[in-house]
């Protein structure tokens, strides 16, 4: 991580931004099934102060201001800051939000949403200097980092994080059809990795090992927990092929029930209808030394 030194105007102390400047690429709904997640998290449900931040949003606001769409449904008082490094992109969200304001899109005038410019180091602006985010959510910001790096960055956003806050780091394709995300507590320690896909037309669960999180994308190699995870759910997938005619939601479950048979750790059952499975970090940890 490379720290960029801003001096925002003369007579203005110089911070430092850490980070770099994402390629930025952003869709309509593509954060969907992270933030439905984030939206039954106790974590959210129980913060006194449920603030969130969307960090690295990108050329787009819509991100932001999804989340916090989904998010107020679920919890009273949500309020989402979107950070990015490029203050072009800062200057286009708070553009965005004029028109939310003026009721000119399909989110609600009174979205609880700010931007501000920011990085790993996850300031926080004037309005709410004094908060610290019981969330930070950070989809497709690490993946052009080197995984050696992937520790430092969740230690600087998770020490800004309230003691039971938690980070959402992760990763996803364009249509957000894929997605995968890793827990990470206020003390940086990493809790547990969720797969998230679209089961309909869904040809190998092994689709997933393409947007692994940084800390995981190269660990796909025999001798590597995730790998031997992965094809342990591929080969069950397979075997449930039976079981295709019911649909692709009774398949998923089928494997994954195989999976807790042979004593795979799987968790969130309430959510594999939603072609989700999340297994406990020791279950994937990497084996071998940071590359």
């Amino acid at each position: 991580m490379t720290p960029e030194k801003h001096r925002a105007g003369r007579g203005v102390p110089r911070r430092e931004i850490v980070g770099q400047i994402t390629r930025g690429t952003t869709n309509t709904n593509r954060l969907r099934r992270v933030d439905r997640w984030i939206a039954r998290h106790p974590v959210l449900r129980r913060a006194a102060d449920p603030l969130v931040v969307d960090l690295g949003y990108g050329a787009s606001g819509v991100t932001a201001f999804e989340l916090e769409a989904r998010l107020r449904a679920a919890r009273q008082g949500v309020e989402v800051v979107g950070l990015e490094i490029d203050p072009a992109r800062v200057a286009r969200a708070n553009a965005q939000l004029g028109d939310v304001r003026a009721g000119r899109t399909p989110f609600r005038p009174d979205a609880r949403v700010a931007f501000a410019r920011g990085g790993f180091e996850v300031p926080m602006p004037e309005a709410f200097a004094a908060r610290r985010p019981a969330i930070i959510r950070a989809f497709n910001v690490l993946r052009q980092y080197d995984e050696s790096d992937v520790a430092g960055a969740w230690a600087l956003m998770c020490a800004r994080l309230q003691p039971s806050g938690i980070l959402v780091e992760g990763t996803c394709d364009e249509l957000g059809r894929v997605c995968t995300w890793i827990e990470v507590g206020a003390d940086a320690a990493p809790r547990s990795l969720t797969l998230s896909l679209r089961l309909a037309e869904l040809e190998s669960p092994g689709i997933a090992a393409e947007r692994l999180p940084k800390a995981l994308i190269h660990r796909n190699v025999p001798g590597e927990p995730v790998h031997a995870f992965l094809a342990a759910l591929d080969a069950e997938w397979v075997r449930a092929a039976a079981s295709a005619p019911f649909g692709p939601v009774h398949r998923w479950r089928t494997a994954l029930d195989a999976l807790a048979a042979s004593d795979w750790p799987v968790q969130g059952r309430s959510r594999w209808r939603l072609g989700e499975v999340t297994v406990p970090w020791a279950t994937v940890a990497p084996a071998l030394p940071t590359r």
